[in-house]
């Protein structure tokens, strides 16, 4: 049996939502909604009493799985690992397929965001990289080759 009929989103709770959804923006990603969301749901769905907070949901041009960012205003934020390797437990990183990698990379590391490692060539079929972006999310991006 089956139970998940569709990809619809992935969460991603950051500090700053202005500077997180600017870097996706920058990514091609488009700001679908915001808004903010407090009270007896998300104290319930979330199990944290008093949680309020903002929500900027992006989605691509050409449609798919949709990228929710949000930052809670209560309770204060929990730090993560700002630094956090592939091998951390936990998400690992949030991968998109870009048309010329080295122009997607070039853009961010104009914004001031940088690679984890380098550049790799799996097999001759894609190119990939990590980029580190804001409040230290992993962001693979690739491109098919050959």
């Amino acid at each position: 049996m089956t139970h998940v009929q569709r990809f619809d989103h992935v969460g991603i709770t950051v500090a700053d939502l202005e500077t997180a959804t600017a870097f996706f923006v920058g990514l091609g990603f488009e700001v679908e909604g915001t808004g903010s969301v407090e009270g007896e749901f998300v104290e319930t769905v979330c199990g944290i009493p008093g949680a309020h907070c903002k929500i900027a949901m992006l989605r691509l041009p050409a449609g798919g799985t949709r990228l929710e960012l949000s930052s809670f205003l209560t309770p204060d934020h929990v730090p993560g690992s700002p630094a956090a390797m592939a091998n951390e437990l936990g998400l690992r990183n949030v991968s998109f397929e870009v048309g010329d990698l080295n122009a997607a990379i070039e853009a961010v590391a104009a914004d001031g965001y940088g690679l984890v490692g380098g550049v790799g060539e799996y097999e001759g079929s894609v190119r990939m990289a990590y980029v580190r972006g804001p409040e230290g999310i992993i962001v693979s991006l690739f491109e098919h080759i050959g």
